[in-house]
């Protein structure tokens, strides 16, 4: 049975911040947890649907509600597709930002 589009985005930011892997394991796809050159925040890049989706690490140094939890302790990941963020996921929850482009 195919994972519901939040609960991929939790499974990579379950994985990819909390479990602290190096790789991203969604199915069959492997997917490499890397650093951004600039604020060594973790990220990931994954594919849903044939849509590219970069998740991101919350850099805690930003003035957002978000930034907010992440200097709380907090595990905040956002989610960008098509240059857009697209959702956010923090406490083992998700917050889509807008509707999907695309239906499951």
């Amino acid at each position: 049975m195919k994972a519901s589009f939040e609960e991929t985005l939790i499974a990579v930011w379950r994985q990819g911040l909390v479990d602290e892997t190096d790789v991203v394991r969604l199915g069959s796809e492997r997917c490499v947890v890397t650093r951004s050159k600039a604020k060594m925040l973790r990220q990931v890049i994954f594919d849903v649907d044939r849509n590219m989706i970069m998740g991101i690490e919350q850099n805690p140094k930003t003035k957002s509600r978000w930034a907010q939890l992440a200097r709380s302790g907090k595990k905040v990941m956002q989610f960008i597709q098509d240059g857009r963020y697209v959702a956010v996921a923090a406490d083992g929850k998700v917050t889509l930002y807008r509707k999907k482009r695309y239906e499951r």
